[in-house]
C-alpha cells in the first residue's frame, strides 16, 4: 500500500515506526543528552521488507523507543513528512498510520521545531524530546516484527544504540547529489560503491557539443534559424518543388543532406545509419531506429483510403455505423490523419500485401537494431499492421464495456474516485446487470466466479474488464445498452469472414515482430496513435506484455499524458502487471496529436479527451511520472522512458530518481529524444552515464521529406527550447573560434 505525501505512515500492515506502547521513556539522561548534542537520525526501509513503512531503533523486548530531531518516515524508498499541524494537534509534522494497526506522533514541545531541516527555530533547548513516537499494537508480521535499521550521522546515542542490527548501505560521504545535498556516509560496500545520481548542467555548451565537429554545429544553427521563420514554413511544400526542379534531383538531394536531411535523418539504408549510431554509442547516446519512409499520398487519396479501410461492408451499404460511438466512427472530414500532425508518421491501408511490406521493415529494423548494439529499441505502430477499421470496433467495445463499470458505479454513489478506488459491491452489481438485461442471472453468476471475486466480494475496474478478455470469449455474445436509444445492442459487431481473417492476421504478425525482437534481444516499442485507435493499441500491446514481458520487459506500451485519462491508464496497467506477474515497461510522451484531436472532437461532437491546458498536460505528465518511478523503486524489472524535449521534465525525473534512490546503472530509467533535436539534453545524460537514446529515422531522401516536413513545423512549434538551444550552439561555436578549437575532432 502506498503512503502519499502527507500521510506519514501507510496503512499497510507491515513494518512499523515504533516506540513503547504507553510506557515510560528509558531515562532523561539520553532525552537531555539528545537535547543538548542534536542528533540527526534516519531509517530507512530495506528493499528486502520494503512495501510499508520505515523501522526505528530495534531494542529490548517490547520497548521501542526513538529520540530525534528529524523524524524522517521512509515508505517504498521515499521520505514522507506529514502536514503541517496535523500529527499531535501541536508539531509541524507528523505519521499517522491507520487501521489502528499503527500510531506514531510527533510532537514538537518546547520550542518551534522545522520539520523539513530539524533546526530549533527558538535556538533554545527543548525542555522535553522533539519527538515522541508511539506504536499501536506490535507484531503486525506473523514472522515478528522486522528488524530495525538505523544510521547515525552526527551523533551517536550510547545505550540506545548499542543494541541495534546493522545498519542499511549508504552512499559514499560527500557526493553531491541531485537534490544538492551531501550524502551519508557508507555502511556497507555494495551501496557505498554504486555513484549517486549525478548532477546534470544542460547549459555547459562545451560538454553538450564535443561530439560534434564545428561544421556541425553551424548545420545546426541554420537549420534551426530556418524552422523558426514562419514565411518560410508556411510556404515549405512549394520552396522544396521549386528547388528541385532548379538543381535537379541529384544536387537537390545533396543540398537535402547537408541541411534537413542531414540534420534529422541518419541515413538511407541500414548500412549507411551504422556510423551514427556507432559514434552516438561512444559518447553515451543509444539509437531507437525507426524507417521514415511514408507514402506521399493527396489529401484527397488518403480520405478515400481512410474511410475504405475503416468501415465494413456493412457500414457501407448504408447500415450498422449508428452503433457505434461517434468517436468511434470514420468521417470524411478527418479522413487525412496527417492533418495537424508534427510528430507521428502516419500509415494508410491499402491491402494485405502493403500491410506484409510493413511488417518486413519494422523486422529489418529489429534486425538493425540487434545488430548495432546489446540494448537496442525498434518501433512499430499497429495502424500499419492491418486493417484499421478492427481497432476502431474494438475501441468501441472496450470505451463502451468502461463506461457501462463506471455508469454502475455511479449508482453505487462512487462516481468521480480514481479508477483504481472504484471497487463495486458484486452482489449489486450482479442486480444490476440482470436488470439492463445484458445476460441472464445464470450467465451472470457464472462471470463472477471465487476466483474473479477474492475474498472481498468486490470487483473493480481491472476485474470488469477481463471478462471481455480475449482469453474469455464473452464479448462475442454480450450486449451492452445504448444510452441514446434505450435499446439493448451487441457489444462486438459482426466481421465477415474476410474482415475477421484480416484481423487475425494483424495480430500475426504483431506476434512475429516480439518473437523477433525477443530473439535479436531488441526492446519493442508500441507508438500511441490517435484516440479513436488508441484503446485498442493499448489493449492489444498489453497482451503482447502478458506474453513476452514474463521474465524481462520487451515489450513498450506508450501512454499519451496529454490525455484526461493518461493518470488511470497508467495506473490500472501497473496494478494488472502486479497481479498477473509480468513485467511493466512504459514510454511516456506528452502527445503528437493534440490539434487534430481537438478539432475533431468539436466538430463531430464529443468531449474533448485533451487536457485544457499546457501546464494541465505537464502536470499530468509528472504526476504518471512519478507514479512508475515509485513503482521502479520496489520492482527493479519495470522500466520506463521519459520521452521529453522539456527540460524541467528531464530535471523533476532526476531529482525523483534521487530521492528514490534509482541509479543510472540500475537502467530501470530511460530518457528518449529525437534525432537533431535537444543535443544538450541527450549527451550530457549519456556522457553522465544515464541510458539515454535518440529516435534514428532512415529511409532514402525522397521518401523521407514527409517525415522532415513535421520536423520543420515541431522545432518551430517549440519556440523556447529552440531558442535555448541556438543559444548554446552559438556560445560553443565562439568558444571553439575563441580558443582556437574550431576544427576540434570529437574523440
Amino acid at each position: 500500500m502506498r503512503c502519499r505525501r502527507g500521510q506519514g505512515v501507510s496503512d499497510g500492515e507491515e513494518g512499523a515506526m515504533v516506540g513503547s506502547q504507553g510506557r515510560s521513556l528509558p531515562g532523561d539522561d539520553i532525552w537531555s543528552s539528545v537535547a543538548r548534542s542534536p542528533t540527526v537520525l534516519e531509517a530507512r526501509a530495506s528493499e528486502a521488507e520494503g512495501e510499508r513503512v520505515g523501522r526505528l531503533l530495534g531494542v529490548k523486548g517490547g520497548l521501542r523507543e526513538v529520540v530525534k530531531q528529524r523524524l524522517c518516515c521512509q515508505l517504498q524508498g521515499q521520505q514522507h513528512r506529514g502536514p503541517e499541524g496535523e500529527a499531535g494537534g501541536r508539531n509541524r509534522g507528523g505519521c499517522k498510520g491507520s487501521k489502528g494497526n499503527l500510531e506514531v506522533r510527533a510532537c514538537a514541545l518546547g520550542g518551534r521545531w522545522d520539520w523539513e531541516d530539524g533546526e530549533n527555530r527558538t535556538g533554545q533547548a527543548p525542555k522535553e524530546p522533539p519527538f515522541h513516537a508511539r506504536a499501536v499494537g506490535l507484531g503486525m508480521r506473523k514472522d515478528g516484527f522486522p528488524k530495525a535499521r538505523v544510521q547515525e550521522k552526527r551523533h551517536r546515542l550510547p545505550a540506545l544504540l548499542a543494541s541495534t542490527p546493522s545498519p542499511p548501505q549508504w552512499r559514499s560521504p560527500g557526493i553531491q547529489t541531485a537534490a544538492g545535498r551531501e550524502t551519508a556516509p557508507g555502511c556497507g560496500a555494495t551501496e557505498a560503491a554504486r555513484p549517486p545520481v549525478p548532477i546534470i548542467d544542460f547549459g555547459n555548451a562545451q560538454e553538450a557539443y564535443r561530439s560534434r565537429r564545428s561544421w556541425e554545429l553551424v548545420r545546426s544553427l541554420l537549420v534551426l534559424r530556418l524552422c523558426a521563420s514562419p514565411a518560410l514554413l508556411a510556404h515549405q511544400e512549394q520552396l522544396l518543388h521549386l528547388t528541385r526542379r532548379l538543381l535537379g534531383q541529384r544536387l537537390f538531394e545533396k543540398l537535402m543532406k547537408m541541411t534537413f536531411y542531414g540534420q534529422f535523418v541518419a541515413g538511407e539504408d541500414q548500412e549507411s545509419i551504422r556510423p551514427l549510431i556507432r559514434h552516438n554509442r561512444a559518447f553515451g547516446v543509444g539509437s531507437i531506429l525507426d524507417y521514415g519512409v511514408e507514402e506521399d499520398l493527396s489529401p484527397k487519396e488518403a480520405e478515400r483510403k481512410e474511410m475504405e479501410s475503416c468501415t465494413s461492408a456493412v457500414e457501407r451499404e448504408g447500415s450498422g455505423t449508428s452503433k457505434r460511438e461517434k468517436q468511434y466512427q470514420a468521417h470524411q472530414a478527418f479522413g487525412d490523419r496527417r492533418d495537424s500532425v508534427i510528430s507521428a508518421r502516419t500509415y494508410f491501408y491499402a491491402n494485405e500485401a502493403k500491410c506484409d511490406s510493413h511488417m518486413e521493415t519494422f523486422l529489418h529494423c529489429i534486425e538493425a537494431a540487434g545488430g548495432a548494439s546489446d540494448d537496442g529499441f525498434s518501433a512499430i505502430k499497429l495502424t500499419a499492421l492491418g486493417r484499421p477499421q478492427f481497432l476502431l470496433q474494438f475501441s468501441d467495445v472496450l470505451t463502451k464495456w468502461r463506461r457501462l463499470f463506471h455508469q454502475m458505479a455511479a449508482e453505487q454513489g462512487k462516481a468521480g474516485l480514481a479508477a483504481m478506488d472504484m471497487k463495486l459491491e458484486a452482489a449489486v452489481l450482479q442486480e444490476s446487470v440482470a436488470k439492463m438485461g445484458i445476460a441472464s442471472r445464470t450467465e451472470i453468476e457464472n462471470w463472477f466466479t471465487a476466483e474473479t471475486l477474492g475474498v472481498s466480494g468486490t470487483l473493480d475496474l481491472l476485474d470488469w474488464s477481463s471478462l471481455i478478455d480475449s482469453r474469455t470469449g464473452l464479448s462475442k455474445h454480450l450486449v451492452v445498452p445504448n444510452m441514446q436509444t434505450g435499446q439493448l445492442e451487441p457489444l462486438l459487431s459482426q466481421f465477415t469472414e474476410e474482415e475477421e481473417l484480416q484481423m487475425t492476421r494483424m495480430l500475426q504478425r504483431m506476434d512475429i515482430l516480439a518473437k523477433k525482437a525477443a530473439e535479436m534481444g531488441v526492446r519493442l516499442m508500441v507508438d500511441a496513435e490517435q484516440t479513436y485507435f488508441q484503446p485498442a493499441i493499448s489493449r492489444l500491446t498489453l497482451e503482447m506484455q502478458r506474453k513476452f514481458n514474463v521474465g524481462k520487459p520487451l515489450i513498450f506500451n506508450t501512454y499519451q499524458c496529454y490525455l484526461k485519462d493518461a493518470y488511470d491508464n497508467v495506473t490500472l496497467d501497473v496494478e494488472l502487471a502486479r497481479r498477473e506477474g509480468w513485467c511493466f515497461a512504459a514510454k511516456l510522451v506528452r502527445g503528437a496529436y493534440m490539434a487534430q484531436e481537438r478539432t475533431r472532437a468539436a466538430q463531430i461532437g464529443y468531449e474533448d479527451p485533451i487536457n485544457p491546458t499546457y501546464e494541465a498536460t505537464n502536470a499530468m505528465y509528472h504526476r504518471c511520472l512519478n507514479y512508475v518511478l515509485e513503482e521502479l523503486k520496489h520492482n527493479t524489472k519495470a522500466k520506463v522512458m521519459v520521452a521529453s524535449h522539456n527540460e524541467d521534465t528531464i530535471h523533476f525525473t532526476l531529482r525523483r530518481m534521487e530521492e528514490l534512490g534509482l541509479y543510472p546503472a540500475d537502467r530501470q530509467v530511460y530518457f528518449g529524444q529525437l534525432l537533431g533535436m535537444c543535443d544538450q539534453i541527450s549527451f550530457p545524460l549519456g556522457q553522465a552515464g544515464f541510458p539515454v537514446y535518440k529516435y534514428v529515422p532512415y529511409g532514402p531522401v525522397m521518401e523521407v521529406l514527409p517525415y522532415l516536413s513535421r520536423r520543420a513545423l515541431e522545432n518551430s512549434g517549440v519556440v523556447q527550447g529552440a531558442w535555448r538551444e541556438r543559444q548554446l550552439l552559438w556560445q560553443e561555436l565562439k568558444r571553439r573560434l575563441r580558443t582556437g578549437s574550431l576544427f576540434h575532432r570529437p574523440a
